[in-house]
């Protein structure tokens, strides 16, 4: 079973903003705070707090940054 076409940007951007999230959120729990007992509830709470800042922002930007990166690659 696949989505339809039209939700591709809206499929792209959960990924792209969950995997952003998760890696940044991690790197910056594990430098703040190093391998604490408590590191996967921290980490947690950082990817919870940053995935819904980071959505719209990817959600709305991605598109702008394709045309800049065709503009620069040749593409347009």
């Amino acid at each position: 079973m696949k989505l339809p076409r039209r939700l591709a940007h809206a499929v792209f951007s959960l990924i792209m903003s969950a995997l952003s999230a998760l890696l940044v959120s991690g790197v910056l729990t594990l430098r703040m705070h190093g391998p604490a007992p408590d590191f996967l509830p921290r980490w947690t709470n950082a990817f919870l707090t940053a995935w819904p800042v980071i959505l719209p922002v990817i959600f709305f930007v991605a598109p702008l940054v394709r045309r800049w990166t065709d503009r620069l690659t040749g593409r347009e």
